[in-house]
């Protein structure tokens, strides 16, 4: 073609892939810059350091993909006392409950007990806690009251259960 429509449209071809690389350019230019820091998720809020209601384990929970697991990494006493009735006095506790014979030589320091937890609905749900004092593991969930850490163990349905409140302590070194 020749004349001016020709070159309107070699104009507006030209415009367009002019635009796009300036559009290209700047996408680029914002892939490679940092992103700014975002805060955590709210469902992160529950990472961290915990007392037990009991206050005596400290229990880490951590994110492992999209759920939520807890380990002790601290025992008040982490040894069986002089009186023990098993013959363990001044040994380091183990899971002697777990009714898998083959696990109760497992220190209790390093024991996960709080796995499977899944953020929904302001709460930590489809998790299980497991209790080393009585080697049982039950149904359980997780909510924040105020800075307090709600743990609510259950069998069957959460209104036949034990709660305890746990308190965020300052994050050891590892």
């Amino acid at each position: 073609m020749s004349g001016r429509g020709a070159s309107r449209r070699g104009s507006a071809l030209g415009a367009a892939l002019c635009g796009a690389a300036i559009l290209g350019g700047a996408l680029a230019a914002a892939e490679a810059a940092p992103a700014p820091l975002a805060a955590p998720p709210v469902a992160d809020r529950v990472v961290g350091l915990w007392l037990t209601g009991d206050r005596d384990a400290h229990v880490r929970i951590e994110r492992v993909g999209e759920r939520y697991q807890g380990t002790i990494v601290w025992l008040k006493e982490p040894e069986y006392p002089a009186d023990d009735d098993q013959g363990m006095a001044g040994r380091a506790k183990v899971d002697r409950e777990n009714p898998d014979r083959a696990r109760r030589a497992t220190p209790i320091v390093g024991l996960r007990i709080v796995e499977g937890f899944r953020f929904e609905d302001e709460a930590w749900r489809g998790g299980t806690i497991y209790d080393p004092n009585d080697g049982k593991t039950y149904k359980c969930r997780m909510w924040f009251e105020g800075e307090t850490l709600k743990v609510r163990g259950y069998v069957g349905f959460s209104l036949f259960g034990r709660s305890q409140d746990w308190t965020r302590v300052a994050d050891a070194p590892r």
